[in-house]
């Protein structure tokens, strides 16, 4: 069973800007445990860990 995730009013304002996009992690994971991010022509891998964490790695 998943954590609750904090509503975007519940993460406190210095970690948010205005300009920022507000994503849910189960819509970007969407069941996979990894996904990858291609930023430029880079390839990040977003790996959903068995203690609930998030780790981006290059």
């Amino acid at each position: 069973m998943h954590a609750p995730q904090p509503e975007p009013a519940q993460i406190p304002s210095a970690h948010r800007s205005s300009a920022q996009a507000d994503h849910d992690s189960r819509e970007l994971m969407r069941g996979s445990r990894e996904v990858l991010i291609r930023h430029g022509d880079q390839v990040y891998r977003l790996r959903h860990t068995r203690n609930d964490k998030l780790i981006l790695v290059k």
